[in-house]
């Protein structure tokens, strides 16, 4: 037939919003877990930041005494090299969740193209199917016609070679004309 594929235009359209409606919830989701993070990482660093000063004022307070402004230097490092593992523990955790949300929009989306190619390969099909049956059905009609058209001719061969052959089996010009049973033939 021809190169062209019918698709029913609506299903089509109502597959292509389901995608437009889905994206933008997931990256809505992608986005608020982004923010989540930063917000995380603010307070993670507002805490080591309070934490710090909290140190350094200890620090200065007891600056007399050797061993305990150490000390809190120590503690100072131990609790600012703490809050920076959870961040990055954090970045790391939300990083992941993103990637987690990526994949799984990008599978919904293969997912949802390969049943619209399904579906148009059914309809393709379908319509295969119907113009073999419209073809096959025209194809019938077309033989029989041909059918009557050569029985047609047949019967016209027929006649003529009966008219042909009494023609010339018909008494000479001088005799009666034939009678109604003999022109029936």
């Amino acid at each position: 037939m021809t190169q062209r594929t019918l698709v029913n235009e609506r299903e089509l359209l109502d597959q292509l919003d389901a995608v437009r409606t889905n994206l933008p919830d997931a990256f809505e989701e992608a986005s608020a877990v982004i923010r989540q993070k930063e917000e995380i990482i603010q307070q993670a660093e507002a805490y080591a930041q309070d934490t710090v000063k909290t140190a350094q004022q200890h620090a200065a307070q007891i600056k007399d005494e050797t061993g305990i402004v150490q000390q809190a230097e120590r503690e100072a490092h131990q609790v600012r090299e703490g809050v920076k593992q959870e961040c990055e523990e954090l970045r790391r955790t939300t990083f992941s969740e993103v990637e987690r949300t990526r994949y799984s929009t990008k599978q919904e989306l293969e997912q949802m193209r390969q049943q619209t190619l399904a579906e148009c390969e059914e309809i393709q099909d379908g319509a295969d199917d119907y113009a073999e049956t419209v073809l096959t059905q025209i194809e019938q009609q077309l033989s029989d016609m041909l059918e009557v058209i050569y029985n047609g001719r047949k019967s016209l061969q027929r006649n003529a070679q009966s008219q042909r052959y009494q023609k010339k089996n018909a008494p000479a010009s001088g005799s009666s004309p034939p009678s109604g049973s003999q022109r029936k033939k």
